[in-house]
């Protein structure tokens, strides 16, 4: 098992819209493609307030590409995604890393 660690630097103010869009399109979306969340999280306490945290979790790199692939061309997808951004991008830049467990990690 691998996990993507994806952070959101949202821009300014659009953290409620980007948060609602996951909310009621994108989870939804990512469900008809199998695609599993492992949790997401916003910044309590910390630098930047305007970055959103979430955790993928793949059985491979190979079933990350297949899945995630797909769903970033998915029509409905693009059509709600442009829907949500007619008063411009809600995501400034996008970090995104692949990690592997260690051998004593609680989570495999």
């Amino acid at each position: 098992m691998i996990h993507e660690l994806r952070i959101y630097h949202t821009t300014p103010g659009k953290m409620p819209e980007l948060l609602k869009r996951f909310d009621t399109i994108t989870l939804k979306i990512w469900e008809r493609f199998g695609i599993r969340q492992a949790g997401f999280w916003t910044v309590l306490v910390g630098e930047n307030n305007q970055d959103l945290y979430y955790l993928l979790e793949w059985e491979s790199l190979a079933e990350r590409e297949e899945k995630f692939t797909a769903f970033t061309v998915d029509p409905e997808w693009l059509e709600k995604r442009a829907g949500t951004e007619v008063n411009g991008p809600l995501v400034q830049s996008i970090t995104n890393t692949i990690l592997q467990p260690t051998s004593f990690s609680s989570v495999k």
